[in-house]
């Protein structure tokens, strides 16, 4: 979920994946992951959680992200994003999304059409959407590893293009699941940049980025919930 823009040609000509591989869509019906959300030096701010369960052969991503900053009991920053995903052999097969933002409220709603996705919502401005995407478009919702290179995703908060270009930085030791892990590290940048780390299986463990001023560091809780 980030507030990118970018040229239309070059969100034209970024490919565009046919379908993910089973590592890079590493997720079993039944699994919850869940991360505990800090910002600045360890103050809590919510968390970010990834339901997965099964409809009919299809893979099903539920996403609910709480965060909340306040002074006490006045809150100064509330962000709430709810979110489904529905996936097809490797592919993105519909989306409906619901963000709450500094007051405001988008929705996005994507359907599979013969020749892609039809996708509508409201970009940061206010102003409607209403377009075409091409098949095996990838949400912005991280869950999923990303392929390295130019990319075009799925701003999964407005329904818009986005560009950003990923690059795998390596692997290395993180803090996930109450110990330490190996991990493979990987950097989205645009306008935001967002490093974001996978254990061996291929399963999203952590994620930091700078927003406001301030680092926001996802951590993996222990033993994701299946079930």
């Amino acid at each position: 979920m980030l507030r990118l823009t970018a040229a239309l040609a070059a969100l034209l000509a970024a490919p565009v994946p046919s379908a993910l591989a089973a590592d890079d869509l590493a997720a079993s019906p039944g699994e919850t992951i869940i991360f505990d959300v800090f910002r600045g030096r360890n103050t809590p701010f919510g968390s970010h959680e990834v339901r997965f369960t099964e409809d009919d052969g299809a893979l099903i991503a539920e996403v609910t992200v709480r965060l909340r900053a306040g002074l006490g009991p006045v809150t100064v920053f509330r962000y709430e994003h709810d979110s489904t995903e529905r996936w097809e052999d490797g592919q993105l097969v519909a989306f409906e999304g619901r963000t709450l933002k500094d007051g405001d409220t988008f929705e996005v709603r994507a359907r599979k059409t013969d020749s892609g996705l039809d996708i509508t919502g409201r970009d940061p401005e206010g102003a409607p959407v209403d377009q075409a995407m091409e098949a095996g478009i990838l949400p912005s919702s991280h869950w999923h590893r990303y392929p390295a290179g130019d990319e075009a995703l799925l701003n999964t908060e407005h329904g818009t293009l986005m560009e950003a270009e990923v690059e795998f930085l390596g692997e290395e030791e993180i803090e996930a699941d109450g110990t330490r892990i190996q991990a493979r590290r990987y950097r989205l940048a645009a306008s935001l940049t967002l490093d974001l780390w996978y254990d061996e299986n291929g399963r999203w463990a952590r994620s930091e980025f700078e927003a406001r001023g301030q680092r926001v560091t996802y951590v993996r809780r222990a033993n994701p919930v299946t079930g």
